[in-house]
């Protein structure tokens, strides 16, 4: 992906967003500037009582590279001081601190979030908590894993994988991404359709509140119903009720390895069928990703993977079964039903991993397709994906704009990512009227407007819309009791 930093800010932001780039004075909180002012050698001097020297970042010129995440067109502010905790006590000193001078807190993982929830607002402490990157226990027989939120995902599933144990949440950026941030935005990854996504995962957690206290939720048993659900509460919360410090994680047994098929349609409704012939069928493919004929071209282009251009559609289906081969005949016989017109099984596992590598470039891809990206994740009913990527060709030639798609076909999971001129600014009101189409349309189809990537900035207002007036009444309330004082990532999801 291209640096995050070159990507337009500023007055491009402000007319996006209608922001002047600083979300300091519209949290949930009503606090204003002036409430939240402080002094700022007051603050480091209470920060550095309870942290190591090498804890604290104030050199403006690094500071600002941890000003936003990798979503565009997200309104970021300037943070006044970054900090690197390395244990749960350091935490707990920048909360209390920051509860005691009101000031905001916005807690990061590894930044590679696309919604803007991981952006700084202005005057605020960086919580970064990459440092805290332990793997503390992995259990074979309670099938769980205790880690650090800034444990990298890939870290993880291989640690595991050498007892003989799977963790499946596996978002395209697990060799970067942190569980940390995995959890503070409910991800998901290619595995879903057969083993879910992080929120089924996760068992219990150690959240430091926003006053500095340490609440454990959940368990690490195989069960247990005690209370309500505050683990479901956190995950997905995006930083905005607690910052997570530890997590229990369930584990599956290790899997055989996959191998893959792929399928090419002469368009994507034949292909929207086949899936919803291999789903109707009971099949439970380990992986079921589509491309369309732009994501396919802007793949080739980017790294020659030789995928066929001439098709409007690529399948790719993958089983971790005893007997892969068996699935992967029945899946391809349903293909071929549902109007495929080549349909090719992996013989390997080398095979299958080029196919899936060509799959999980996709976005970088798309990224190099045009200067600026807008990358969707809505999700729908498996019935109305069909409807939802035709719909997406219509917007994309309704604006005259390049809108590629990939999708996490198997749950209804699409990528409509839309590529343009950041510099153009007609193309690029068109690139945002046509992103709030999609949304739009996916609503319409009985969807959501964010499967995977959480609400951060980009999809407050789309929020509102979903919950309806009840819910999101309900849900600033939940907000309130939490982070009474606004100080938890300010101008996030509501």
């Amino acid at each position: 992906m291209d640096d995050p930093l070159d990507r337009p800010r500023g007055d491009d932001l402000n007319d996006l967003n209608g922001s002047n780039g600083s979300n300091r004075s519209s949290d949930a909180s009503g606090l204003s500037d002036a409430d939240r002012a402080v002094d700022l050698g007051d603050l480091l001097d209470r920060l550095r009582a309870g942290l190591p020297a090498d804890a604290l970042i104030t050199d403006p010129d690094v500071t600002v590279s941890y000003g936003r995440d990798m979503a565009s067109f997200c309104a970021a502010g300037t943070p006044v001081v970054v900090v690197l905790p390395r244990t749960v006590e350091q935490v707990q000193h920048v909360l209390r601190t920051a509860t005691a001078l009101r000031v905001p807190v916005v807690p990061q993982g590894a930044r590679t979030g696309l919604s803007g929830a991981a952006n700084a607002t202005d005057g605020c402490i960086v919580l970064s908590l990459v440092k805290m990157d332990r793997i503390l226990e992995i259990s074979p027989v309670d099938r769980i894993a205790v880690v650090e939120p800034g444990v990298v995902n890939a870290v993880l599933s291989r640690a595991v994988e050498e007892r003989g144990l799977y963790y499946p949440p596996d978002p395209s950026s697990w060799e970067t991404c942190t569980i940390g941030g995995n959890i503070g935005t409910a991800s998901g990854g290619l595995c879903c359709v057969k083993y879910g996504v992080t929120a089924e995962y996760v068992l219990g957690l150690d959240v430091v509140l926003a006053d500095g206290r340490l609440l454990t939720t959940g368990r690490r048993t195989a069960k247990g119903v005690a209370g309500y659900d505050l683990t479901r509460l956190f995950v997905g919360s995006e930083g905005s009720l607690g910052v997570v410090v530890q997590a229990v994680l369930a584990l599956k047994p290790k899997p055989p390895r996959q191998l893959v098929l792929a399928a090419e349609f002469p368009s994507a409704a034949a292909a929207c069928d086949a899936i919803c012939a291999i789903m109707a069928r009971g099949h439970a493919p380990s992986l079921l990703e589509l491309m369309d004929a732009t994501t396919i071209r802007a793949v080739n282009a980017l790294g020659r993977m030789g995928l066929p251009e001439t098709t409007e559609a690529l399948l790719l289906a993958a089983f971790d079964t005893p007997d892969p081969t068996a699935d992967l005949a029945a899946v391809g016989e349903l293909c071929t039903a549902a109007g495929a017109t080549e349909v090719v099984p992996a013989d390997t596992v080398a095979e299958s991993e080029l196919l899936l590598k060509a799959r999980r470039t996709a976005l970088t891809a798309l990224e190099a397709v045009k200067s600026a990206t807008m990358i969707d994740d809505v999700c729908v009913p498996r019935s109305r994906l069909g409807a939802m990527i035709d719909g997406t060709a219509a917007i994309a030639e309704k604006h005259g704009l390049t809108i590629g798609v990939c999708a996490h076909a198997g749950d209804g999971n699409t990528h409509p990512v839309v590529c343009f001129d950041h510099t153009d600014p007609d193309e690029t009101r068109r690139a945002r009227e046509s992103f709030d189409e999609i949304m739009a349309l996916g609503l319409e189809l009985g969807g959501t407007i964010t499967g995977e990537h959480g609400v951060g900035v980009l999809k407050k207002e789309w929020l509102a819309r979903e919950l309806g007036p009840v819910g999101l009444e309900l849900q600033r309330g939940i907000k309130r009791t939490f982070d009474p004082l606004g100080i938890l990532n300010p101008g996030k999801v509501f």
